[in-house]
């Protein structure tokens, strides 16, 4: 079967909505020259439309008109290289999907340790930030969490009680490994997110053998000041928050 032939099936066997690119269609390197030339003529035809460079979608028809892909699928594409995830979304829009804030956000960071992402593409915006650890399927949703330990002070509208308060609920809800990754990577960040998980931790009486590395991890001297009341945190002296 011609190239251009395969492709169409290929293409056809996909759902409406969904955002895919040369690797999705199973498309090989030294194919792409030709390939390109088969999406433009797609493209032209209507059977795609395009996101931007080297990125397509089917759109879905419906009696309201066309419907562009979600917010989501459109992101997709950036965050993950040859088939594996390379990055993760980041920031106020994370934390707003995680109930810290209400706030939305005109651009999103994206986190990365192997590239840097920015985005500018239609409504699409986003900035590039480093993330503190290489960042899989398996472990990006403890990166981002800790990443809300990291800007407790920063969040938008989110007073530093308020947020101890909803990051507990979080952290209470998580099985032993997701625990268990949680204070792995959570010893690659800074002292205040180490000692606040701690303190977290502590406070929803969890005991296990991470808890005493976090607390190994810490100088005695550290002093982390958060202005928070022993009632939110009744554990903090015992973690040098203050």
């Amino acid at each position: 079967m011609a190239l251009a032939a395969e492709i169409r099936k290929r293409i056809k066997q996909l759902p409406e909505g969904k955002t895919f690119g040369y690797e999705d269609l199973c498309i090989a390197k030294e194919d792409y020259t030709t390939a390109a030339k088969a999406l433009e003529r797609f493209r032209k035809e209507g059977l795609i439309k395009k996101v931007s460079k080297g990125v397509f979608y089917k759109p879905e028809q419906t009696v309201f008109g066309e419907l562009k892909p979600d917010y989501s699928e459109l992101l997709r594409p950036y965050l993950f290289e040859n088939g594996k995830r390379v990055a993760y979304e980041t920031g106020t829009s994370l934390y707003n999907r995680l109930g810290l804030t209400t706030q939305l956000a005109y651009r999103v960071k994206i986190a990365s340790r192997s590239k840097r992402i920015n985005i500018n593409s239609g409504a699409l915006k986003a900035d590039a930030v480093k993330s503190y650890a290489e960042v899989t399927d398996n472990n990006y949703e403890m990166l981002g969490l800790l990443d809300a330990f990291k800007d407790i002070k920063r969040i938008p509208d989110c007073p530093v009680s308020r947020a101890i308060s909803r990051l507990s609920a979080i952290v209470k809800e998580l099985n032993e490994r997701q625990t268990e990754l949680l204070i792995k990577y959570a010893l690659n960040y800074p002292p205040r997110v180490r000692a606040l998980l701690g303190a977290i931790l502590e406070k929803n009486g969890i005991s296990m053998k991470g808890l005493e590395k976090l607390k190994e991890s810490l100088h005695p001297l550290t002093i982390i000041k958060l202005g928070i009341n022993e009632s939110d945190l009744p554990v903090k002296s015992k973690w040098h928050i203050e």
